[in-house]
Order: C-alpha cells, then sequence, then structure tokens
C-alpha cells in the first residue's frame, strides 16, 4: 500500500492537470447543442481508462448518451467491485453570476473551479487513477474492477435502467461503488446511506380559447393564473408540510438510526438560514427539526410558475392558460405514481367550474433509497474514512436524490454504497462549482485503501468484505 500511495502522492500535480484537461469538455447532457461534447468527453473517459490500464474498454448505447464501461479481472476468486460515476454536467447558466468562465479550470486558495468538477468530474476521475497506480507499481488490483460512467444523470438517466438491464451479464458484480454523492459536511465526516427518491410533473390550467383584453373580459373572463395560484395555495400548510391527501399514505416510519445520527450533528439552523440568505426570522428555529425534513419527510416543491406576459412593461391579458412545474422528493415506501396520482386528484377537486387541468409527468420517477445498516463494506468504509480522518463518520441521509442505488439493486441484485469526496457546499448546479484538492487528494488515498480492504478476507474461511 505504501508504494500505490506514495506513487499516487508523488503523481498528484499530473493527475490534476487531467482533471482540468477533463474539465474542459462542456459536456451538457440535457442541452442538444452540447452533443458533440457530450460525444468527446465520453471518448476522454474511454482512452483514460485505456492508459490506466483497463484491459477492456468500450462506450455501450443506451438509446441516448453513450455510458462508458471498463474492467479488470484480476483474479476470478477476488470479489467484483463495480464503480459508477457520470461524465456529464449541469448547464452553467447564468454564465455572468461566475467568478471565471465555467469551463476554463481555474485554481484558487486551494480549490479547482469549474463546472462538473465535484459533480462529478473529479470524483469519478480518482477511482481510475487509483486503478492506474496499483497497476503501474504493484502490477495487479486488489479486485476485480468493472467502472460505468454514464451520460446522463444530469438529465434525468431515462435510459440507464434499460441500459443495466440490457447489460446485465456485462455488469454483474458483488458491490457497488458510486463515486457519486457528495459528503455532508466538509468539517465532519460521513457516510451517505439514504436518499430520497424525485418525481416530477407539470400542471397545466386552461381558461379560454386565447388570450382576451383584461378590460374587455375582465372580470368575467376565467384567469388561470388566479385559478391556478388558488390551487396552489392548498397543498401546504402554514408550516409548510404537505396536506395532500394520500401523499404520504406508504411512507415509512422515521429511521431510528438516522435520527440518532441527526441528534448527534447538532445542526445550527440559524448558521443554515443565515448561508442561503433567508431572511429573518427563521422559518425554523430547530437544527433537529431542520434535519429531519431535508432527509425523511417527502417534498412537493413549485419549482417555476408561467402564464401571461412575462417581458418588459405591461400587457393587459387575460392568459389562456397557466402551469407549474413541481418536483416530490419523495422517502422511503412512497411510489412515484401514487404520489402524482394523489397530487392530481387534489388539484381536480380543487379545480375552478370554468376551466380544464392538465397533468404530465415526463419521467416515471424513482424511489428512495437506503443502505442496508448491516452492509460489510459499508463498515469497511467508514473504517477506512476514520483512520484517514481520525473520526467516525456520521451515517446521513441525503435531501437529494441518486436513483443508482436502487436501479443496482433492482437490476443487478447487489448493493450500493457511495462513497464520493465532494461535499455538498460546493456549488454544484449553481455558478462557482469548484472541488477542494485537499478532497482530491485524501479521496486517492481513501479509494486504494478501500480496494484493498473489499479485496481482503475478513475470516479464517475466507469470506470477503461485502
Amino acid at each position: 500500500m505504501t508504494t500505490v500511495e506514495d506513487y499516487l502522492e508523488s503523481h498528484i500535480g499530473a493527475s490534476v492537470e487531467i482533471l482540468k484537461e477533463f474539465c474542459r469538455i462542456p459536456s451538457v447532457s440535457t442541452d442538444p447543442a452540447f452533443r458533440a461534447d457530450i460525444q468527446k468527453a465520453a471518448r476522454f473517459v474511454a482512452a483514460r481508462l485505456a492508459e490506466a490500464g483497463f484491459a477492456s474498454v468500450e462506450l455501450l448505447e443506451t438509446g441516448g448518451h453513450p455510458a462508458v464501461f471498463g474492467e479488470i479481472i484480476a483474479d476470478e476468486n477476488k470479489p467484483t467491485i463495480l464503480v459508477y460515476g457520470h461524465y456529464d454536467v449541469q448547464p452553467p447558466d447564468p454564465l455572468d453570476k461566475w467568478t471565471t468562465p465555467p469551463f476554463e479550470p481555474t485554481e484558487r486558495d486551494g480549490r479547482l473551479y469549474a463546472r462538473g468538477v465535484s459533480d462529478d468530474k473529479g470524483p469519478l476521475l480518482i477511482p481510475i487513477l487509483v486503478a492506474e497506480a496499483y497497476l503501474k507499481t504493484v502490477g495487479r488490483l486488489p479486485v476485480n474492477l468493472k467502472i460505468l460512467i454514464e451520460g446522463e444523470e444530469e438529465s434525468g438517466s431515462p435510459h440507464f435502467e434499460a441500459a443495466l438491464e440490457r447489460y446485465r451479464e456485462r455488469l454483474a458484480c458483488d458491490l457497488v461503488v458510486s463515486a457519486d454523492g457528495a459528503m455532508w459536511r466538509p468539517d465532519r465526516p460521513s457516510m451517505t446511506v439514504a436518499s430520497r427518491g424525485l418525481v416530477a410533473l407539470e400542471v397545466t390550467v386552461t381558461g379560454a380559447a386565447k388570450d382576451l383584453h383584461s378590460g374587455r373580459h375582465g372580470g368575467s373572463a376565467p384567469n388561470p393564473i388566479r385559478a391556478l395560484a388558488q390551487m396552489l395555495a392548498t397543498m401546504h400548510d402554514a408550516d409548510g408540510r404537505v396536506v395532500v391527501a394520500g401523499f404520504e399514505d406508504d411512507a415509512r416510519p422515521l429511521d431510528a438510526k438516522i435520527l440518532a445520527a441527526i441528534e448527534a450533528a447538532d445542526f445550527d439552523a440559524h448558521a443554515y438560514y443565515r448561508e442561503i440568505g433567508s431572511p429573518t426570522p427563521d422559518p425554523i428555529d430547530s437544527g433537529r427539526e431542520l434535519l429531519i425534513r431535508q432527509w425523511l419527510e417527502p417534498t412537493l416543491e413549485f419549482n417555476g410558475i408561467s402564464g401571461g406576459y412575462q417581458g418588459a412593461g405591461t400587457k393587459t391579458v387575460i392568459p389562456s392558460s397557466a402551469s407549474v412545474k413541481i418536483t416530490c422528493r419523495l422517502v422511503a415506501g412512497q411510489k412515484p405514481e401514487k404520489v402524482v396520482s394523489a397530487i392530481t386528484k387534489h388539484l381536480e377537486a380543487g379545480l375552478p367550474r370554468g376551466y380544464t387541468l392538465q397533468v404530465d409527468t415526463k419521467e416515471p420517477g424513482s424511489e428512495a433509497f437506503f443502505v442496508d445498516p448491516d452492509l460489510p463494506a459499508l463498515a469497511a468504509a467508514e473504517a477506512v474514512l476514520e483512520e484517514l480522518l481520525g473520526s467516525r463518520p456520521l451515517r446521513v441521509a441525503m435531501g437529494a436524490t441518486i436513483p443508482i442505488g436502487a436501479a443496482f439493486r433492482k437490476h443487478l441484485g447487489v448493493e450500493a454504497i457511495f462513497f464520493s469526496f465532494s461535499t455538498s457546499d460546493e456549488d454544484y448546479h449553481a455558478p462557482n462549482e469548484f472541488f477542494r484538492l485537499a478532497n482530491f487528494r485524501l479521496g486517492l488515498i481513501a479509494w486504494s485503501r478501500l480496494l484493498q480492504r473489499l479485496g481482503e478476507p475478513a475470516s479464517a474461511e475466507g469470506a470477503n468484505q461485502l
């Protein structure tokens, strides 16, 4: 291990340059204008795998953007680990909010700034570099290693599950380790053991068949903005909790282990509201209550509302229609289709006379994910972090959604853990995204130790660490 870690330390400068090269590729998956850059990023990852020494590397057709696959079968008696990551990134907008251009990686104060550097180019590059270090020093890996890097995570992974099913035999493994994800706080080691699911829908209320003059028709014609606002106001109580009948019917009780972690975190709600720039008084005083809402309760959020004239000045019009985009974060037990059904029934019941309602879902959604708390691989990852950081990592939930855990369990029949060295404050999905270079170094050493642990027998009988 000393040889591998020494190699990683001595090559850190070159590794950062590789990361910069990767981040210069504007691999935005959701915008067709970047299709050529998506292909370029996929080829970049494939080339890095080949240069690292992966015996088999190829681009997998998915029906959308390609996935990159590589494998090294070191010893059939060793466990097989499948590493997951994604090479696509969020759009960089708004560009005027960036201190330096989003696709010109820039180092400042021990941080590397670029779109995608934290989510997920830096973290996914780490296990590739670690595999290369093993092969160029000791000549072999302690495990069989497969790597699957998709190109559509930031646009909802619409083809991912179908690809898992299509390539199931190729992807067969004993454990998935995700390089995507994030530690909760930069000052506290943590392991994410649960994440919320997601379902998205768009609701449109229509009144008249066309826009109308607000003087000629005002007071008599149906106004969809007024109707929609009235309907949306009935979906939450005064404290912001969802009051849609049937919305939480299948939700499981709060996880006692994560509640214990919340108690141990001693989270400062007031500091949180200061950080996000919320005006006083704070909506929630208790850090415990705030984390319960973020981690363990389902949400229904209005992401955007539109209708009528949006330009400068005034246009005296009654719009024909108004719409709202809604996303719901789901907890264990909730089914996306049942949540959509409950919301639809609620809106139908509140629709005023003289209007029509349309509810559209763009994707089927994803269920919440949780890691088996007794999974040996989880304990192995925690032991590595404790060795390197000096304290036992906190087991935390994630308010966001990473649907791959449930997908791997469903299609490959294996468990997944998250082992990412991003942290949640690194402004991914926002301007000035960054990755701490200290975490880049830490991740290289941690991944090298984790692969070693996962390849070692746990007992004299030879049971592995999975």
